[in-house]
């Protein structure tokens, strides 16, 4: 009874969970017991598991580890410099020997026992504090073959073909002028373009421009590479060098010419154009450099006089149609339509004059009437739309004539909201009858359907169309009308 009791007090006292007590033990060394009890318990677990693994652990060479030769070997390996990679590698390993699953040189055991396993008495600390510079994984050295890209010899067919594969060549190795140029004349007869103008960059830091321009001119190839390249790059100088040599002075005019772009003053630019005249262009060439020079001189005059007459307010067109942009280095048939729409009205000597403009840079007549319809069209100046058309024979008789196609002009007429008289009288203009009553009934216009149908004598057609109009309408009363007449009709 009495040692029931004691094995009792014993668990109470050294449960996870103590009891309450009156004993005046001390707390600390209480713990102190219990820890101890605890890892004396895990140590005998290991200790079982450890014994029942109890396997020998070889090195890759087969020693068993902890042995004196594994010691030897394993300090000699950690003292080598790391320069020194003759003899580094993984040993051969002996397929002979059947190894355990686990080879590292420590166990869970020898963890809690502050010991190496195969005999060295090594601290558990101390086996994570050894960090010796040993390579358990060495660099490989890269193969042969790669560097073989670098010191080879290639021919330059070889180092075209390398080329046109992707891989790296090194183009120094070609010093002498006749070992370059039978480099570009194999790129060449490679037809790829990459390569060529690779060959070409190479060339042009190492040859002098002269000696590089003498050559090309043989090469016609090799040649538009390198001026496509010079323009892509935008070494402008060099393309200028270039050319000169070739002789292709209008080449040269136009590349000086295309210099206009890059400046943004119009006064500048409008100098800089006038010093371009005198450029060997070609006889067409020159008409347009003439006339964008004329150009930009007359829309900085146009320019100034508008804007000053806009800000001042003299003028009603600029308050009831106010300009949205400048008219400076826009194209020609937007500064005729400019002209079209505030100096429609004004004589042919002024340089804003639509005439004026169209007789100074010889435009067409149908481009003239085109640009100018849509520019009143869009006003709703329909005595100006109509004046466009009407012209007068040598007897005085008046006409309307048209460069384009009476139903072009319905198009445009429509688009600009003009109303259905307007339309009417111009949807009867057009010779063709089909599109005729097309464009009539399209765009509502009655009594030209009506009237079609009458001169064409077709009753049933005009039956047919008196169902499409308001019953009781004036068209339907005329549609009426015409039936009861005696015509005689197709059918």
């Amino acid at each position: 009874m009495m040692k029931a009791k004691a094995d009792e007090d014993e668990y109470w006292n050294s449960s996870k969970f103590k009891a309450f007590t009156f004993d005046d033990e001390d707390d600390d060394f209480t713990k102190l017991k219990e820890s101890k009890k605890a890892v004396n318990s895990i140590r005998s677990l290991v200790e079982e598991e450890d014994d029942e693994d109890d396997v020998e652990k070889v090195s890759w060479s087969g020693e068993p580890v902890g042995s004196i030769s594994w010691s030897v070997k394993e300090t000699a390996s950690s003292l080598r410099p790391a320069g020194d990679s003759r003899e580094q590698g993984f040993p051969k390993i002996n397929t002979t020997l059947s190894l355990p699953k686990n080879n590292s040189g420590y166990s869970l055991s020898s963890l809690f026992k502050g010991r190496a396993k195969a005999g060295g008495f090594q601290s558990f600390s101390d086996s994570f504090s050894d960090t010796t510079g040993r390579n358990y994984a060495p660099e490989l050295r890269k193969p042969k073959s790669e560097y073989k890209d670098y010191i080879s010899d290639w021919s330059p067919e070889e180092t075209v073909k390398r080329m046109q594969q992707g891989k790296v060549v090194s183009l120094e190795r070609f010093r002498s002028l006749q070992d370059k140029l039978l480099l570009l004349d194999q790129a060449v007869s490679g037809h790829d373009g990459n390569v060529i103008t690779a060959v070409l960059i190479y060339l042009k830091k190492s040859l002098s421009k002269e000696v590089l321009f003498r050559e090309l001119v043989a090469r016609e190839t090799a040649l538009r590479h390198y001026i496509h390249y010079l323009t892509e790059m935008g070494e402008q100088i060099v393309l200028l060098e270039l050319l000169r040599v070739l002789g292709r002075v209008e080449d040269v005019a136009l590349l000086q010419y295309k210099e206009h772009l890059s400046i943004k003053d119009e006064n500048k630019r409008r100098d800089f154009l006038k010093s371009c005249l005198s450029l060997p262009f070609s006889p067409e060439d020159a008409s347009h450099v003439q006339d964008h020079y004329t150009l930009l001189e007359r829309q900085i005059i146009i320019e100034a006089n508008d804007k000053q007459a806009e800000s001042s307010g003299q003028a009603d067109i600029f308050k009831k149609y106010p300009r949205k942009a400048s008219i400076l280095n826009m194209p020609l048939i937007t500064t005729l339509y400019y002209c079209c729409v505030y100096h429609y009205t004004e004589p042919e000597g002024t340089y804003s004059s639509p005439a004026n403009i169209r007789k100074t840079f010889r435009i067409a007549e149908k481009q003239y009437f085109l640009t100018a319809l849509g520019a009143r069209a869009k006003l709703k100046a329909w005595s100006d739309v109509e004046a466009l058309f009407t012209t007068k024979n040598w007897l005085g008789y008046t006409k309307k004539r048209s460069p384009i196609g009476f139903h072009r002009v319905v198009d445009l007429l429509q688009k600009n909201n003009a109303p259905v008289q307007v339309l009417q009288e111009y949807v009867n203009l057009v010779e063709d009858m089909e599109l005729k009553i097309s464009l009539a009934q399209k765009h509502k216009c009655h009594d030209i359907v009506i009237n079609t149908y009458r001169d064409l004598k077709d009753r049933q057609q005009l039956l047919g169309y008196q169902g499409k109009v308001v019953r009781g309408s004036a068209e339907d009363r005329k549609i009426e009308e015409l039936l009861k007449n005696s015509i005689r009709w197709k059918n």
